[in-house]
């Protein structure tokens, strides 16, 4: 007999719930059959506000824009945590050609044209760190461009830790 009563009180008590609670009947499960019907050609959804990029920073294409970039500024000082910053990007994003090391020795140098070597002093006497962060944003003859990976203010952290690399 109690075992009725309690089963009583249980459902009575989720009938209550599911009132109080505004509990909605919908399908939680969607299946091929209930898809909705798109025509060919057909625009069936509307972009969300943001999702598509309208700035972001002008990428450095032809010789005299990255001219033009050389001459940039960085705005980003070079502080201890900017250049650890820039120093956990190079890992992630820069060891796979350049090596950890900076010096072009990377794994992927084994197979391709192997990059420059960053530790090199020469180089970063003749190369501002607007053409620094202009080739990270544009890429470069063989090296991708980084536009998409990384913001502007971390490719300037890059560079700063781009800097330490040839004091090394």
């Amino acid at each position: 007999m109690m075992k009725w009563v309690f089963l009583l009180v249980l459902l009575l008590l989720g009938a209550v719930g599911a009132v109080l609670g505004g509990a909605v009947g919908y399908r939680w499960m969607h299946n091929m059959f209930y898809t909705q019907r798109v025509m060919p050609g057909e625009f069936n959804f509307s972009m969300p506000t943001g999702s598509l990029p309208r700035d972001g920073g002008q990428l450095y294409h032809s010789p005299a824009e990255r001219e033009a970039a050389s001459a940039r500024r960085n705005p980003v000082a070079a502080t201890a945590d900017s250049v650890r910053k820039g120093g956990e990007l190079f890992t992630i994003y820069c060891t796979p050609c350049h090596g950890s090391s900076g010096q072009g020795d990377g794994p992927v140098s084994t197979r391709f044209v192997p990059p420059a070597d960053l530790t090199n002093p020469d180089l970063h006497k003749v190369r501002t760190d607007g053409y620094w962060q202009s080739y990270l944003s544009a890429g470069g003859a063989v090296m991708p461009s980084y536009a998409e990976a990384l913001t502007p203010d971390e490719r300037w952290h890059v560079v700063n830790y781009l800097r330490t690399l040839a004091k090394k």
